[in-house]
C-alpha cells in the first residue's frame, strides 16, 4: 500500500505579492496535510525599521504596502471544498511599530496627525509600552486567506468572504482556521504580522513587525461554508485574564457612532487615569481593549463596550 508521507516546505522569502487575483501561478503546490513555513515581512515592506521616527509615515509608499507570502496551491482544492489552516507556530521578529496614520482609524476627526511608535521585542513576552505598561506578544497574522472567485488587481484591505485582511487576533498557536474554496487549488497567502492587538483594531495598525509562521493545511473536500470560520484551542484572553477589566460603552441606534462613542470614552479614561497623551491611549486601546457587541436586540438601542484588561498595568 502506497502512504503518502507529509512534507515540511519553505516558502521563497524573497516573493511577495500585494493585490488579489482570481487566477495568479502558484509559488508553491503542496498536498493535504503538507506544512508550510512561511518568513513574512511587517506590512510596509522594510519600509520602516527599528529607528522610523513619525516622518517617515509621509515617505510611505502605499503601492508597497500589504506584502503577502503566497500564493500556494493544495493539490486537489476545488470551489465548494473547505481548507483548513491548523497555525502550528509563530514567531516575532525582533521590533514592531504602531502609529496613527492620518485619514485612518476609528477616531480620524479626534486624531488627524499622523504618529508613530517603534518597539523592541526581544524580550518575548512582553511589549514595554511604557515603563509601568506591559502589553503582552500574543502572534498572529492579520491576513491569511484564499484567492477571491472574481478578484483582479483586488487591495489586500478589506476582508472579504474568501477571508483576507481579517485582523481576528484569535487565530494565534493552536487555533484553527476554516476558509471556503473560491479557485481551483485554493491559492492561500498570508502576511501582515502582529505581535498583539485588541478585537477592532482600532487606530488602523496592531503591533506590526515581522514574523515566522508554520501552517499545516488540511483540504475538507466537500464541506463549503460561506465565510471564514475558527476553533481555537483556549481561551481568548488567557495573557490577562487573572486580572480585571475596566468597560465603556457607546449607546445608540448606529454601530460604528456606538463603537466611537466607546473608544471615545475609553480614550478619555485612560489618558486621565494613567497620566498619559491622549495619542499614545489611543495606541494602547489599538493594541489591547477589546470592542464588544454587549447589546443589539433592544429596540435598535444598541451598546458596544470597549474592554481594557488591567493585567497591562504594573501594581
Amino acid at each position: 500500500m502506497n502512504v503518502q508521507t507529509a512534507k515540511v516546505h519553505h516558502f521563497p522569502e524573497e516573493i511577495v505579492h500585494y493585490a488579489w487575483e482570481k487566477d495568479p501561478k502558484p509559488v508553491l503546490t503542496i498536498e493535504s496535510g503538507d506544512t508550510v513555513i512561511f518568513k513574512t515581512r511587517e506590512v510596509t515592506d522594510n519600509q520602516f525599521s527599528i529607528d522610523s521616527t513619525t516622518e517617515s509615515i509621509a515617505s510611505l509608499d502605499w503601492d508597497k504596502v500589504y506584502p503577502l507570502a503566497g500564493p500556494v496551491a493544495i493539490e486537489g482544492a476545488e470551489p465548494g471544498d473547505t481548507l483548513e489552516v491548523e497555525i502550528v507556530n509563530l514567531e516575532t521578529g525582533s521590533w514592531g511599530w504602531t502609529a496613527i496614520l492620518p485619514g485612518l482609524g476609528l477616531l480620524p476627526e479626534e486624531f488627524p496627525d499622523a504618529y508613530l511608535r517603534t518597539f523592541d521585542l526581544t524580550d518575548g513576552e512582553f511589549i514595554h509600552f511604557r515603563e509601568d505598561i506591559k502589553i503582552p506578544i500574543e502572534p498572529f497574522l492579520g491576513t491569511m486567506g484564499v484567492s477571491p472567485k472574481d478578484a483582479s488587481g483586488q487591495p489586500i484591505m478589506p476582508p472579504g468572504t474568501f477571508g483576507g485582511n481579517m485582523d481576528v487576533r484569535q487565530l494565534t498557536i493552536g487555533t484553527k482556521l476554516y476558509l471556503p474554496v473560491q479557485v481551483a487549488g485554493a491559492l492561500f497567502s498570508c502576511g501582515d504580522a502582529h505581535a498583539a492587538q485588541g478585537d477592532g483594531e482600532v487606530c488602523v495598525s496592531a503591533l506590526e513587525c515581522p514574523m515566522t509562521a508554520t501552517l499545516k493545511f488540511n483540504l475538507i473536500k466537500g464541506k463549503t461554508i460561506p465565510s471564514p470560520q475558527f476553533l481555537t484551542s483556549g481561551e481568548l484572553t488567557p495573557k490577562v485574564n487573572h486580572k480585571g477589566f475596566f468597560g465603556t460603552t457607546g449607546v445608540g441606534p448606529d454601530l460604528m457612532k456606538a463603537s466611537q462613542d466607546a473608544l471615545r470614552a475609553m480614550v478619555d479614561h485612560i489618558s486621565t487615569t494613567y497620566e498619559m497623551e491622549p495619542k499614545d491611549a489611543y495606541l494602547l486601546s489599538s493594541l489591547c481593549v477589546d470592542l464588544k457587541i454587549s447589546e443589539i436586540v433592544d429596540a435598535g438601542q444598541y451598546i458596544v463596550s470597549a474592554v481594557l484588561p488591567l493585567a497591562v498595568f504594573e501594581d
